[in-house]
């Protein structure tokens, strides 16, 4: 009996038929084991995602940075003092994507013609068209916020795609929490060595904290609550992309769910 693969072709008729065409921005997530046997590996599937955008394109990933000391920052953000020198500066170009997005986000990140913004811990990647617009300039305080790679896909008005991925993985309600106006929104500060200009430079920031949910009450992965509700409302498209259930989404339309979602249940006046 044959082996069942996919194809650079295959996966591009599935993707135009979930809803991508020409001209689109797409923010990517992806569990690549579920998709199946890939012909050519993962980079077929990445070629897949350019060929039913083109032309004029671009395919975009959440790389975050695999900092590893960051659990060695203290109650205000800090590094402490013992360990500075021995922390590597964050670089777009070279530092890895956190290894939490799953390997496509380093897939994307390393990809022929990739760029990443300069927020170390909100940091995108990008490749197509437009992707020097959305990963330049790039606010180092608040960066899920204006100005942000996640507010250029809205504005752009992009989609998401979840290939295989968890729903609660949708990292564009970030930008929905950063947007909804909610009483005691959670913020936390940081600080990090970056590369700029070839010097290490230590800048410190201050984000509303997305290492837990933004206000207290929420659990852990209500993202995917957010996302299901979303669905269940008759917005986005269901598919397969290879052997993986798939979900497609305006950028524009979740991140306004999202922050109506968070007023009605945490905002000052709740409906």
């Amino acid at each position: 009996m044959s082996r069942q693969f996919h194809t650079r072709t295959s996966l591009g008729a599935q993707l135009r038929a979930l809803g991508l065409a020409a001209g689109d921005t797409v923010m990517i997530h992806a569990g690549l084991r579920s998709v199946g046997h890939i012909l050519g590996g993962p980079d077929s599937l990445i070629r897949a995602l350019l060929d039913a955008t083109a032309p004029g394109g671009t395919v975009m990933v959440y790389t975050d940075w695999d900092d590893d000391y960051h659990e060695l920052l203290d109650d205000d953000g800090r590094i402490p003092a013992d360990i500075r020198e021995h922390i590597a500066p964050f670089d777009p170009m070279s530092s890895r994507a956190r290894r939490d997005n799953g390997a496509i986000a380093e897939l994307v990140r390393t990809f022929p013609g990739a760029l990443r913004s300069g927020n170390p811990g909100a940091s995108c990647a990008a490749v197509g068209a437009k992707a020097a617009w959305l990963t330049n300039d790039h606010p180092l305080d608040y960066g899920y916020g204006q100005g942000s790679p996640f507010d250029k896909l809205v504005e752009d008005e992009g989609k998401v795609l979840m290939i295989g991925a968890p729903l609660d993985a949708m990292s564009i309600l970030h930008h929905a929490e950063h947007l909804a106006d909610l009483p005691g929104k959670r913020i936390a500060h940081f600080e990090a060595p970056l590369l700029i200009d070839g010097r290490t430079e230590w800048r410190r920031w201050t984000e509303f904290d997305t290492t837990e949910p933004i206000v207290s009450g929420l659990s852990d992965d209500y993202f995917a609550t957010v996302v299901e509700d979303f669905l269940n409302a008759g917005d986005g498209h269901r598919g397969k992309i290879g052997n993986a259930d798939s979900v497609l989404v305006s950028a524009p339309k979740i991140v306004r769910h999202g922050v109506n979602w968070l007023e009605a249940r945490f905002g000052k006046t709740r409906r």
